[in-house]
C-alpha cells in the first residue's frame, strides 16, 4: 500500500461539516455549568468513553477520555480527530442514518442528528472549526485521556445552552467495518478510506444538576494521559489504486 503523507489527511474544514466562526474569544457566559455524557460506539467501533465539560464564564476546561479505539495504521498512531458538534438535533444517529446502505454511518449522514462542528477539541492551537481535520493536533492512538483549558466561541455555547451539544470522536479501523464501506474511499475527502472521516464514538452533552448528582458518568483522570502529538512518519493510512485491501468483519452495529 502507498503510504498517504500528511497534507492528504489536513482536508479541507468543510469537509467534516465546519461551521463559520470568527477568530474572536467568546464573551458570553450563559452556558456556565458543567455538562457530561457518556460516549457510545458508532459504526462497530468497538470503542468507549466518557466527556467533561466544564464552563466557567467564557473558559472551558474539557476532557475526554476514550479506549478501544483504532490504534495503528502503517506503524503509526491513528489520529482520532474530536469535536464539539452543535446545531442539530443534539443526538447520535444509528445506522437507520446509512442512507446509501453501506453499512457504515459517515460524518454527513450523522450530521441531522449531531450537526456541525462547532469547537474542535485539539490538544494544542486553535479550537475552531477551522481546525477540524488537523490530525497533527488530535490525540492518538487506541486509549487516550484528552484535558484542555480554552476560550469557548458563542455558538458551542449556545448549543451548550439549549442542549444540542454532541462529542463526536473520529475515525475508525477497517477491519471492523462491512467491505460494501472499507471499499469506498471518502466522500469528504477522496485520497482518504471512508473509515478515516467516519465517527466511531458520539454522545449528547446534558449539563450535569446542581450538587454533582449521579448521571453515571466518572470523570477520568489525567494520570496516564497518552494525548499529544504523534510521529506521522510518512504517512498514517494508506491506499492502494482507489480500493482498501484489508481483513475485514461484518459489522454488527
Amino acid at each position: 500500500m502507498k503510504k498517504i503523507r500528511k497534507t492528504m489527511l489536513l482536508a479541507p474544514a468543510v469537509a467534516l461539516g465546519l461551521t463559520a466562526m470568527g477568530a474572536a474569544p467568546a464573551m458570553a457566559d450563559h452556558a456556565t455549568g458543567t455538562y457530561s455524557t457518556i460516549l457510545g460506539e458508532l459504526n462497530n467501533s468497538g470503542a468507549s468513553g466518557t466527556a467533561w465539560v466544564t464552563v466557567e464564564g467564557s473558559q472551558a476546561t474539557v476532557t475526554v477520555q476514550a479506549a478501544g479505539l483504532a490504534e495503528t495504521f502503517n506503524d503509526a498512531a491513528y489520529p482520532h480527530v474530536q469535536h464539539i458538534h452543535i446545531g442539530a438535533q443534539g443526538t447520535c444517529p444509528t445506522m437507520a442514518d446509512d442512507a446509501n446502505g453501506d453499512g457504515i454511518v459517515d460524518t454527513v449522514e450523522g450530521q441531522p442528528a449531531y450537526g456541525e462542528i462547532g469547537t474542535t477539541l485539539s490538544t494544542e492551537g486553535s479550537t475552531e472549526a477551522s481546525a477540524g481535520t488537523d490530525v497533527t493536533v488530535a490525540p492518538s492512538g487506541s486509549s487516550f485521556t484528552y484535558e484542555r483549558t480554552f476560550e469557548l466561541n458563542d455558538a458551542t455555547q449556545d448549543s451548550l445552552a439549549n442542549g444540542t451539544g454532541v462529542v463526536v470522536v473520529h475515525g475508525l479501523d477497517p477491519a471492523n467495518q462491512p467491505a460494501a464501506g472499507t471499499e469506498k474511499m471518502s466522500n469528504l475527502a477522496p485520497e482518504l478510506p471512508l473509515a478515516a472521516t467516519s465517527p466511531a464514538l458520539c454522545g449528547p452533552l446534558q449539563m450535569m444538576p446542581t450538587g454533582g448528582a449521579d448521571t453515571g458518568v466518572t470523570k477520568p483522570t489525567q494520570g496516564g494521559s497518552e494525548m499529544g502529538m504523534f510521529a506521522l512518519g510518512g504517512g498514517l493510512l494508506a491506499a492502494a489504486g482507489g480500493a482498501y485491501a484489508i481483513r475485514r468483519n461484518r459489522a454488527q452495529n
